[in-house]
């Protein structure tokens, strides 16, 4: 996995995407709000299958690289490729250009999202929530969709509540709906944007079971945002170390946690640990 110390070339990019061993690439992305630079000519790759947790302060970055992923923001500057394929650009007349939306939708839907709030349709029964972006984006039939979200209600331990309305559920619960979403659209990507921070603590614990189950039994690639340091301590491949929009240090969980070599790093996790 490449941070912006590593030395990357475009042939060298291409050919890992040829050989399948990249699936997201940020390259030299910079995003700005205003005159605050948050990303500053980010580059990193993350492999298919693997977990990489996102730590650091707050305002150091990390959620607006999940915001990016899902466009629901555009890079002032670099380029973003999912399996190979660039999100926000595409390639006309031999040269690399905005993308439409009709191009920027086709690549996202390799990407699924959980948030920190559950945002479920209040109006709608919990199976209904699970299958309705299945049928009217993946064009699933009802019966295909219904089958796929009562697995997935059953994978995070909500099958008897399929008939409810979220109102009626609690809050970890409701996130567990959320996951079981998330997965029905099958995506390639799976982002966890500090999905407890919602929660009141005797509720965490049951969606980061549902989390680690999910991490330890299936291959979807997961890209995590956490102040949770256990949870990313059990979960992850990599994790990388932001701050300053820039990674300042990345490498596997027991490095990172155990014997950090930035002092950045130490002083953060001081705090949090």
């Amino acid at each position: 996995m490449a941070t912006e110390n590593a030395t990357t070339t475009d042939n060298a990019d291409n050919a890992d995407n040829a050989d399948g061993n990249v699936l997201i690439h940020f390259d030299q992305v910079t995003k700005r709000f205003g005159d605050t630079t948050v990303l500053d000519d980010l580059c990193f790759s993350v492999s298919p299958g693997k977990h990489v947790t996102l730590i650091g302060p707050s305002g150091s970055g990390k959620t607006t690289i999940l915001r990016l992923l899902m466009t629901l923001i555009k890079p002032d500057r670099g380029t973003i490729s999912v399996d190979g394929q660039y999100l926000t650009h595409e390639e006309k007349g031999g040269k690399l250009v905005p993308a439409g939306e009709k191009h920027s939708r086709e690549v996202r839907k390799k990407i699924g999202m959980v948030f920190q709030q559950f945002n479920l349709f209040p109006n709608m029964r919990v199976l209904r929530n699970v299958t309705e972006a299945p049928m009217h984006v993946l064009g699933l039939s009802k019966d295909e969709a219904e089958a796929r979200a009562l697995d997935l209600l059953e994978l995070v331990g909500l099958g008897r509540k399929c008939n409810d309305y979220p109102t009626r559920l609690s809050g970890g619960q409701q996130q567990r709906v959320a996951i079981a979403r998330a997965l029905a659209m099958r995506p390639q990507v799976l982002l966890l944007d500090e999905v407890t921070s919602a929660l009141d603590p005797e509720l965490v614990a049951g969606v980061l079971d549902v989390l680690r189950d999910i991490a330890h039994t299936t291959d979807i690639t997961m890209l995590c945002v956490t102040h949770e340091m256990n949870f990313a301590r059990d979960i992850s491949d990599e994790v990388l170390m932001f701050d300053g929009g820039r990674v300042i240090e990345s490498g596997p969980p027991e490095k990172i946690f155990s014997d950090p070599e930035h002092e950045r790093t130490r002083e953060f996790l001081s705090a949090v640990l």
